[in-house]
């Protein structure tokens, strides 16, 4: 990989250590330490998401239109500022307020690094995005084994932690991240070549929004292992701890099954064969996830999603970055970062939804029906624009 690709991997593994030690433990925190309930801690957790949104999209449209380096220092600037001043008050209101400031700062950052990568190496193809998803995957499994063991001693150091780190991260951008407007406009030249293979930004824009549609639906039925499938493993008597070794286990394995994944995609000839195969993984490990009553089966079923999830998540934002016109890279992530975002505010309101007016049985049987959408979606999403080019 280029250098500046390596500081993006570098810069993302940092930035997202510190904020892996926040998210595992808000809910948590909200309702077991300041004594408020569920649905209040769910509400606060949609507002964080829904910034999260609004950020995407704003720094997606900043990298496009005004500065990729200033964009970033920006947006960690800002969490950094945020993080700092929750780990002096982080009573209720200040808690609330800051934690939805930290989701549109943060949300800020992912466009510009996802742009970037494809950017400064576009010769690189799927592989600049899976060395971000790579190290961003990492950062979560690192910040969550290691808040549960802070949070132990006192809810305090996870806040110190989750603000250290962010400044840790706001220095790599501030010191190394200077080059990054001068590196992107370098490659202009690759782009410009790429760009006499795609068509207009309408007909792009149309095929972006029918690809990331098929996408919120794999975020809606992968969110449910945060939420409902996280609230039903507890009704069967599977201890807290050890589900939250699902999750250190999720993001350590995305980084040590690397040759796995490399050897599948060098005998799968497209990113859209990547999205059938990783969709059908995704389908496998609900069937046995619907089926399981101990945590073996659960493991098991987190290690086919693992899977599934490696091959899905790289493969859109590779395609997103093919069919940007020139100058629309930034925003265009940006619409593949709020898709996810999107999916992971509405999964679990919709899952709880089902579970309490049926059970986890139709829940699980709703989610496979829905997984079926993303073939079909993966399918016709370029269908328009192969029609204009044989015109």
């Amino acid at each position: 990989m280029p250098k500046f690709v390596w500081l993006l991997v570098i810069g993302t593994a940092i930035n997202v250590t510190g904020a892996s030690f926040l998210w595992p433990l808000n809910t948590i925190y909200m309702h077991n330490e300041l004594g408020r309930t569920l649905a209040f801690a769910g509400f606060i957790l949609a507002l964080n998401q829904g910034a999260s949104i609004v950020g995407n999209l704003v720094g997606g449209m900043l990298f496009d239109k005004f500065s990729a380096y200033k964009t970033v220092l920006i947006g960690t600037g800002t969490a950094f500022a945020s993080a700092v001043t929750l780990a002096i008050n982080h009573s209720i209101v200040p808690y609330s307020v800051l934690l939805v400031v930290i989701g549109f700062s943060a949300g800020m950052t992912w466009p510009v690094m996802f742009a970037m990568a494809g950017s400064v190496w576009p010769e690189g193809g799927r592989r600049a995005f899976n060395a971000i998803y790579v190290s961003r995957n990492f950062g979560v499994a690192l910040g969550a084994a290691l808040a549960g063991y802070v949070a132990s001693f006192s809810f305090d150091y996870v806040f110190i932690a989750n603000a250290t780190l962010f400044g840790m991260f706001f220095l790599f951008t501030l010191i190394t991240y200077r080059g990054m407007d001068m590196e992107r406009n370098n490659r202009m030249h690759t782009s410009v070549i790429e760009q006499s293979k795609r068509i207009e930004d309408k007909s792009a824009f149309i095929a972006l929004v029918i690809l990331c549609s098929g996408l919120m639906i794999t975020w809606i039925a992968y969110s449910q292992w945060q939420s409902t499938i996280a609230s039903h493993t507890q009704d069967i008597g599977i201890p807290l701890d050890r589900y939250s070794l699902l999750w250190a286990a999720n993001g350590f394995l995305i980084v040590i099954g690397q040759p796995l994944i490399k050897w599948i995609t060098n005998r799968i000839t497209s990113e859209k064969m990547q999205i059938y195969v990783g969709t059908t993984i995704f389908l496998g490990s609900f069937i046995v996830a619907m089926f399981a009553d101990a945590f073996a089966f659960f493991a098991v079923a987190m290690v086919i999603l693992t899977i599934g999830e490696m091959l899905v998540w790289p493969a859109v934002p590779t395609l997103a970055h093919k069919l940007a016109p020139e100058g629309r890279a930034g925003f265009y992530q940006g619409i593949v970062n709020s898709v996810g975002s999107a999916g992971r505010m509405v999964g679990p309101f919709l899952g709880g939804l089902i579970v309490d007016l049926f059970n986890i049985k139709v829940l699980f049987l709703v989610l496979l029906g829905l997984l079926l959408i993303p073939y079909i979606t993966t399918r016709i999403y370029d269908k328009g624009m192969i029609q204009k080019r044989s015109v």
